[in-house]
């Protein structure tokens, strides 16, 4: 009786060894039929997962807000006021939760704003319905109970570059998408009091 359970652990093992380098062979396959663009942005999604573990993080952007002169509305404003300049449009913002007493490594507050080219967006929502998921553009505004605090936005990369000759983004549309990914990097990163000429605060 032993000898058969044991001979079915050693069958049901092979098994799913056996599966599982095939999945891996696959997926392996698979990537490197990927466009060079489409490889690197799935690349650094996955460095970014084993470093942290977190999948969320590698799909973000964060900026650390370290001027304590600088209060949440007056950064909301500047958010408001700096989409204007990148032809966005602002769109609105939530005020998510605060919290009373909280402890140092627990968000203690977080409030959204909302960003949108509608012009952009048609043209993104003809491509691909899916795209739509991603509207309006948000950034996150997030406090700690220590303090900390920082802007969150996605990072564009996957979007634009993660696709295959499947589904190609129109020269015209990429230009486009380009232009909302770099309004979605500089907007948070100004509001959060980087200089993005030298990339340093």
């Amino acid at each position: 009786m032993k000898m058969k359970i044991f001979l079915a652990v050693i069958v049901v093992v092979g098994i799913v060894f056996v599966s599982n380098n095939l999945t891996a062979i696959k997926l392996g396959v698979s990537f490197m039929s990927f466009p060079p663009e489409t490889q690197k942005a799935y690349a650094k999604m996955m460095e970014k997962v084993e470093s942290t573990g977190d999948p969320a993080q590698a799909m973000m952007r964060e900026w650390e807000i370290t001027d304590g002169d600088l209060e949440e509305d007056d950064i909301f404003m500047e958010l408001e006021s700096l989409a204007n300049d990148y032809n966005m449009r602002y769109v609105g913002e939530k005020d998510m939760f605060r919290i009373e007493n909280p402890k140092p490594n627990q968000v203690a507050h977080a409030r959204i704003a909302e960003v949108c080219s509608l012009t952009i967006a048609k043209k993104m929502l003809d491509h691909s319905r899916f795209y739509g998921g991603f509207m309006p553009c948000r950034i996150m505004y997030v406090e700690y109970g220590d303090g900390r605090r920082y802007l969150i936005s996605m990072d564009m990369d996957l979007a634009i570059y993660g696709g295959t000759e499947k589904k190609i983004i129109s020269p015209a549309l990429m230009e486009d998408m380009l232009n909302v990914k770099k309004a979605m990097e500089e907007i948070p990163a100004l509001a959060a009091g980087y200089d993005i000429d030298s990339e340093e605060k």
